[in-house]
């Protein structure tokens, strides 16, 4: 009942202003869009049944897919390796080096890739220094590509995943890595036999997290992808600003649900992993 009690406001205000919210407009979602009137009161699935059989709506998807999934494996990829350093280090600038990871955090994503824009523009740093290097004879616009989108994503989601890994990692003992040496295995072996099973748990949180930021990017794709660069969430933003209502909410229901998912079974492959180890 005390327990009850204590995470009862807390639930309540959850309750009210995430879910009361999301299932109003999942009610949208099945209403019918009409030009002339906004919205027609109804219930349909033509909203869904379009978006699952429209090229344009599809490749959306798919592209939104690829880019997190991609995104989120380089973050893990790059990421490790310096959560493993902070982790171990006994340095006294420790603390400037987290601090040196966390400060991106203060700036918002449109100003990182704004930044972004400036580097890899056509009148950019990296294609003017091409330039006086004599490896290209003109300007290089590197901008509005898939690559460059999933460049700005790793940008921005690269510490949460070093701070979801260096947190787990302090927490294992380093004598089991010792042993691990003592008994005759190699570096990379301790890391896969040894380390990598202990670390699970910061490795599920960390991709959980990246994967949910990268699928859900907004200005990053918008400033960096160009218009032509379709992902769901700015997606969503282009049919509400058409008064697309219910389509703008049945492409926002099949973004959640399938980041959802995919989140779950995550955790549950993670989990039996965790406990097999």
């Amino acid at each position: 009942m005390t327990a009850a009690f204590l995470i009862g406001p807390a639930t309540f205000i959850a309750a009210l202003g995430v879910i009361g919210p999301m299932l109003y407009l999942l009610r949208y979602s099945f209403n019918q869009y009409d030009p002339m009137e906004l919205m027609i009161e109804t219930f349909t699935l033509s909203n869904y049944v379009e978006f699952f059989t429209s090229p344009y709506y599809l490749s959306a998807y798919l592209t939104t897919l690829r880019v997190g999934l991609i995104s989120t494996v380089i973050c893990l990829v790059a990421g490790f390796p310096l959560a493993y350093v902070l982790a171990r280090s006994g340095s006294r600038f420790k603390n400037l080096m987290i601090i040196g990871i966390v400060v991106p955090l203060f700036v918002g994503n449109a100003v990182r890739a704004a930044g972004w824009m400036s580097f890899l523009g056509s009148r950019g740093l990296l294609s003017v220094t091409l330039m006086k290097l004599g490896f290209t004879d003109g300007p290089t616009d590197f901008m509005y590509t898939e690559g460059t989108v999933i460049v700005g994503i790793v940008a921005v989601n690269l510490p949460y995943m070093v701070l979801s890994l260096q947190s787990v990692l302090e927490g294992i003992n380093r004598n089991v890595e010792e042993a691990a040496f003592s008994l005759g295995a190699p570096p990379l072996t301790m890391a896969r036999r040894v380390l990598l099973p202990l670390a699970l748990p910061g490795i599920a949180a960390g991709t959980i997290l990246t994967f949910i930021l990268a699928m859900n990017a907004y200005a990053t794709p918008v400033l960096l992808g160009g218009p032509s660069f379709n992902m769901m969430a700015p997606l969503v933003y282009g049919q509400f600003q058409l008064n697309n209502w219910p389509g703008a909410a049945a492409v926002a229901f099949v973004l959640m649900a399938t980041t959802l998912l995919l989140t779950i079974l995550v955790a549950i492959i993670t989990r039996q992993k965790f406990r097999e180890g």
